[in-house]
């Protein structure tokens, strides 16, 4: 596994609030929200960015947001609403190259978000 923030957090080289583990994905508290909940849901897969995901990855990828509601309705912000984000790419944000959901809620959004 290349060396990014995410893998050293995978495994266990650098803390972080986990909320929630299985063998697919880690989510844990981002160190700067966003909002009042800001998580974040890697796949303990190395995929750098959205672009580099194939169908190989379908099931992960919907893991994914499926792990994403989980935890909405754990941080009692799935009824009021919650926006799910993936930056791919600088230009968009990016600045860890693993891919990540950024699970944001507790607060009204606005729209355009960028």
């Amino acid at each position: 596994m290349s060396d990014t923030i995410f893998t050293k957090i995978i495994r266990r080289e650098l803390p972080a609030t986990i909320v929630y583990e299985d063998d697919l994905v880690i989510a844990f508290r981002d160190i700067a929200p966003q909002a009042p909940v800001h998580i974040l849901i890697v796949p303990k897969k190395l995929i750098p960015t959205l672009n580099d995901a194939s169908e190989e990855d379908r099931e992960l990828l919907g893991h994914i947001f499926l792990v994403a509601k989980r935890i909405a309705a754990a941080e009692k912000i799935s009824d009021r609403g919650y926006r799910l984000v993936i930056n791919t790419n600088a230009e968009a944000g990016q600045t860890v190259f693993h891919l990540h959901c950024h699970l944001l809620g507790g607060r009204s959004m606005q729209w355009p978000p960028g």
